[in-house]
């Protein structure tokens, strides 16, 4: 069942309207209504077009945060073959909230690192909402430097609010250990490519998106910290929120102006959550394109190339 955000009622209105007429047209009594159908799906699909085409930076955080919308697991499945989920950090346990394997992506070996934030609630709790503890990183960590002994390119999905806060995390590291995963993605000798696919938040993203290249959905966001948060500290209003996404340029659009990101994947008219397999298409189609670039390339010159690329950030400006 359809779940529709604040902003979308006249959509949800119009195809509500839709979806009765359908229903009214399959009856064996129901008069000609093809013609009237079709008009109306035309304007629902018309008024959708036009609210996607200005969406405010807090309306795109609330279609990045869209329950419907696909998850790390959900892109695992559809783009990667083979694979096999590895776990445990060798160090302190398992964290179901960051994914890590090995597996093929369109017929070449890939390392691939993702947070899962859960479809329902037994799997948010299982996945712990995508927010990742100490030995999550560790586990990263340890798939990352894997990667680099085999020459496997390093693919992530990233999908967090932010590293989990709570007092045990912080007991086990969680500085250090979201540290020492970006430095990890920063010396990796082989070509890393992460996508945005939901929320980029703070270091907890950071700590597997510190890559060659960075891609982002087009509703998609990536910031310091949730609007929630900034508005907090700015503030002291969490209410505010709403100014503070507006003010912290968090979308894809103002990223890619400032080339803190390299590209953004188009998402389905209505956003990822209404065709979740186009998404995840064009998702694999871009990282195909960017591991592309660094085919046949020496380990030396991926890392040159992605230390040049995170030097320059801010140079212009």
């Amino acid at each position: 069942m359809a779940s529709y955000l604040d902003f979308e009622k006249p959509v949800a209105e119009l195809e509500a309207r839709v979806e009765d007429l359908r229903a009214l047209s399959e009856r064996e009594d129901s008069p000609p209504i093809a013609e009237e159908l079709s008009k109306l799906q035309a304007k629902a699909t018309k008024a959708l077009a036009e609210i996607y085409a200005s969406l405010t930076p807090w309306q795109k955080t609330q279609v990045a945060r869209h329950p419907q919308r696909p998850h790390c697991l959900d892109y695992v499945a559809g783009l990667i073959e083979d694979f096999t989920p590895l776990a445990g950090d060798r160090k302190f346990g398992e964290d179901e909230a960051m994914v890590c394997g090995l597996g093929r992506f369109r017929g070449q070996p890939v390392a691939v690192l993702g947070q899962e934030k859960g479809a329902d609630t037994a799997s948010r709790l299982k996945h712990n909402f995508g927010m990742v503890k100490p030995e999550g990183y560790r586990k990263a960590v340890r798939i990352m430097e894997l990667a680099d002994r085999f020459g496997l390119p390093v693919l992530s999905f990233v999908d967090t609010a932010g590293a989990f806060p709570g007092v045990e995390a912080e007991e086990r590291g969680q500085a250090e250990a979201i540290a020492r995963a970006t430095e990890a993605a920063l010396v990796l000798g082989t070509a890393n490519v992460a996508v945005v696919i939901g929320e980029g938040g703070s270091g907890g993203a950071l700590g597997i998106a510190a890559c060659n290249v960075v891609l982002m959905l087009e509703n998609a966001i990536y910031t310091v910290a949730s609007p929630e948060a900034s508005a907090s500290i700015l503030w002291r209003d969490s209410s505010r929120a709403q100014d503070a996404a507006t003010n912290m340029k968090i979308t894809a659009q103002d990223l890619l102006k400032f080339g803190i990101i390299d590209g953004i994947v188009t998402e389905p008219l209505g956003g990822a959550h209404r065709e979740p397999e186009g998404a995840i298409r064009a998702t694999g189609d871009a990282m195909e394109a960017a591991l592309k670039r660094f085919a046949g390339l020496s380990a030396k010159a991926v890392r040159a190339a992605r230390e040049e690329k995170f030097l320059a950030m801010g140079r212009k400006f």
